[in-house]
């Protein structure tokens, strides 16, 4: 299997794209502070209340979803609850910065394939992700737009439907995404082909994000949007 075999990347943007850790670890720095609890053990306890607060509320848009998990964070860590801490978290989601290569990776792929986000966010924050990686995306289908949150298979069934509409087959689609278990998962059970953006590959554990059981599998592996690039580029000689 070769990158060139596809004419459409789908990508997760949070994690892959966007550098969603640096950003949610900036916008909970009061939270961090009032609880006394490391960075690790604050990221880990994050993507835990994330997860249970999506699957409580598939429908809540991701800035005001942000706000519930704020909270829950707060229950959680034994601190009380802020709601202007939670209003600015869930605020903050278009200042989150992009990773490094993120953008000069999506400039050069647009040349080769049609580029399409996926992700568990609101419009209105994915706005703000977009200027910072200067690209046009040929399609955006976010959570607000499904009324579901990643891992539910609804979001890669909408995925499939909405590109196969666009006349891309399911057999031309490459995921590209760093959470397994949000993307990698459900991509595997949709028999879509996938690439993993290993941005933790020299951290431990999941960071902010549920580490799934067993591991999915995965075509492709890289640890950047650039290895990735480089990669299609050395396939075109």
């Amino acid at each position: 299997m070769r990158l060139s075999d596809f004419n459409a990347l789908s990508f997760d943007c949070y994690g892959t794209l966007i550098d969603w850790e640096t950003g949610l670890l900036e916008a909970l720095k009061p939270l961090r502070d009032r609880s006394g609890v490391s960075d690790d053990d604050l990221l880990t306890a994050y993507g835990e209340a994330e997860h249970e607060v999506e699957v409580e509320h598939p429908g809540l848009i991701y800035s005001q979803l942000l706000e519930k998990v704020h909270a829950t964070l707060c229950r959680r860590l034994g601190v009380a609850e802020d709601r202007d801490e939670a209003a600015k978290l869930g605020a903050s989601v278009g200042d989150w910065p992009a990773f490094a290569d993120s953008p000069d990776a999506l400039r050069y792929l647009k040349q080769h394939f049609k580029l399409v986000i996926l992700s568990n966010v609101d419009r209105a924050s994915f706005a703000g992700s977009n200027r910072r990686l200067g690209v046009e995306f040929d399609h955006i289908f976010t959570a607000q737009d499904i009324g579901s949150y990643k891992p539910d298979p609804r979001n890669f069934e909408y995925l499939v439907a909405r590109l196969d509409e666009a006349g891309i087959a399911k057999s031309e689609l490459l995921h590209v995404a760093q959470s397994l278990y949000h993307d990698h998962v459900p991509a595997n059970r949709m028999g879509i082909a996938s690439a993993w953006i290993d941005r933790r590959h020299d951290k431990p554990g999941g960071g902010a994000t549920v580490l799934p059981e067993p591991m999915p599998h995965f075509d492709f592996r890289f640890t950047s949007m650039a290895e990735l690039a480089d990669a299609h580029r050395r396939e075109q000689g």
